[in-house]
């Protein structure tokens, strides 16, 4: 009898124990992740925080936001990993604050919400100027928090003709003229960027073309004054040999924002990373070739 009495109170308290660690386990795995996170007094990021595993923090492009990963998220979390996606200052949901809106800016509300989440061994990426703000991140702040990085169609190191550097696309007085167009005709402007966005009116459905329209109008007219200005005058190209950790350059050969050549001098002046082309879309080559773009993601996220 006693046992019995031994093994039953053994069997009780394992079962106890077993249901506290499930208990446990269930609380941890589908307790509510914050929206917003605080990078300084009154300006509060949005985030969309999905999945369980090894961190990839992704940065949109001008002048989209993180809702613009819509065709990323569900790929990289049933494949095992946690997407936390930043919507930059004055951007989407988060924050419009007057203020600096240049990459040094960018960069240090990075780190501080990675600081605030304890985020280590990430993967970050970045589209178009949010490829150049991930750039400038790592070589600023000595790849902290962060292991790989990922740069999609990165508006990096130079976005604008230099005449010791030709291979942007657009000279200064032509992005010049996309700024002062923000203050008299901003659908304007987000028209002719859109024209450039996609490789074809074709190329994208009609509906995929109106959402993307109506994520960039929750855009502040100041941030995307500010922001385009710092596109047109930033110059990493001392950036680039700071970046000593793997690195991934996704470009559209046909892209009409980023030059292709931009890809190819980036991957020349960073030790050891790898150049995947893209034949068949524009700027937007996560949306257009997004079956190719989320395998070649996840084959460099396992690496």
């Amino acid at each position: 009898m006693k046992l019995k009495s031994i093994l039953g109170t053994a069997v009780l308290l394992s079962a106890v124990f077993f249901t506290n660690i499930n208990a446990q386990n269930t609380a941890k795995s589908t307790k509510a992740r914050a929206e917003y996170i605080e990078v300084e007094p009154n300006v509060k990021l949005h985030v969309i925080d999905l999945g369980e595993g090894k961190p990839v923090v992704l940065i949109h492009g001008y002048p989209l936001n993180d809702a613009s990963w819509e065709y990323q998220y569900l790929p990289l979390v049933k494949a095992g990993y946690r997407v936390i996606a930043i919507t930059l200052r004055g951007f989407g949901q988060s924050d419009k604050p007057y203020g600096k809106y240049n990459y040094d800016q960018f960069a240090s509300d990075i780190k501080t919400f990675l600081d605030k989440l304890d985020i280590k061994d990430a993967t970050l990426g970045g589209h178009s100027m949010g490829g150049a703000i991930a750039l400038h991140y790592v070589a600023k702040y000595n790849a902290a928090h962060v292991s790989k990085l990922a740069l999609f169609a990165a508006a990096a190191p130079v976005h604008t003709k230099k005449p010791d550097y030709p291979y942007p696309l657009f000279t200064k007085e032509e992005i010049t003229n996309w700024v002062d167009l923000v203050s008299v005709d901003r659908p304007g402007l987000l028209n002719t960027i859109g024209e450039r966005f996609v490789l074809s009116a074709t190329s994208v459905p009609a509906g995929i073309g109106a959402w993307l329209g109506g994520i960039e109008m929750q855009s502040s007219a100041y941030a995307m004054e500010q922001a385009l200005i710092a596109l047109r005058d930033e110059d990493l190209r001392g950036d680039l040999p700071k970046i000593k950790i793997p690195t991934l350059i996704m470009q559209a050969k046909q892209d009409r924002i980023v030059a292709y050549a931009l890809a190819e001098q980036m991957n020349k002046a960073i030790k050891g990373s790898t150049l995947i082309p893209f034949e068949n879309s524009g700027h937007a080559l996560f949306i257009e070739e997004k079956d190719k773009f989320n395998e070649e993601f996840l084959k460099f996220l396992k690496q």
